[in-house]
């Protein structure tokens, strides 16, 4: 399908294993292409073969699972918090009357 190169310098950024993809293959195989992605793969896409876009996984999306112990545990052991001493700090570094 899309041929491998071992470093890519595209868009300004260093991408290994990046796989290299023309615009019309995108096109005629988009369903494969994204499911390549969503399994992790990056892809390069060219027009005439000059790079133009860079198709990433959206890793950030996903949900991240916090268990409930380690919450728990972050309650039971923070620092203790002192609003009023906060309050006063803020109120001598910021001008108030802005």
């Amino acid at each position: 399908m899309a041929r491998i190169v071992a470093i890519c310098r595209t868009i300004g950024h260093t991408c290994l294993m990046t796989k290299i993809i023309a615009q019309c293959e995108l096109r005629n195989n988009s369903a494969k292409v994204i499911d390549e992605v969503v399994a992790g793969e990056s892809f390069v896409v060219t027009r005439n073969g000059i790079p133009a876009a860079k198709l990433l996984p959206l890793r950030t999306l996903r949900p991240t699972v916090v268990p409930k112990s380690s919450i728990a545990s972050f309650i039971n052991t923070r620092p203790n918090f002192d609003a009023r001493l906060f309050r006063a700090d803020l109120d001598n570094l910021v001008n108030q009357d802005l």
